[in-house]
């Protein structure tokens, strides 16, 4: 039997071909990556449908986003491929980062060290909850 979403795991949402998932290593608070289940490496190998899903949960995912933190914009993205800065290069991915005017300081620039003002459990439980409202699902209560 598959683990249950938890903070453990990290997963927020479970679509039919897709999933959100926080980034274990944020660039800030409510850093989201959306995720095929088909184990692809090249966006153009995926199926119409699946780039299709992770486009809509790209867009509830900012909406859930801005409902929790407020942010003031966001970085939206893909790196393919290891030179382009893919940490998982064999399994493509959609960054959501939100962004607030001044969020990057000294710590990443001089100690590659990331500050973040709260802990990602408390990120997911912040982000899951919100989620389950935005988006209720009879499979997911």
């Amino acid at each position: 039997m598959a683990r249950p979403d938890n903070a453990g795991n990290l997963i927020i949402h479970r679509g039919q071909l897709a999933f959100v998932i926080l980034n274990r290593y944020p660039y800030t608070s409510g850093h989201l990556m959306i995720v095929p289940y088909a184990h692809e490496s090249q966006l153009e190998n995926l199926e119409p449908q699946q780039r299709a899903e992770m486009i809509e949960l790209v867009s509830q995912g900012i909406e859930v986003l801005k409902q929790v933190y407020h942010p003031q914009g966001f970085n939206v993205g893909i790196n393919l491929g290891e030179v382009a800065g893919a940490g998982i290069s064999e399994h493509v991915h959609i960054h959501v980062v939100p962004r607030w005017g001044g969020d990057t300081n000294f710590m990443s620039a001089l100690a590659e060290t990331r500050v973040l003002p709260e802990s990602l459990e408390d990120t997911y439980q912040r982000v899951k909850t919100a989620w389950q409202t935005s988006f209720p699902r009879e499979d997911n209560p």
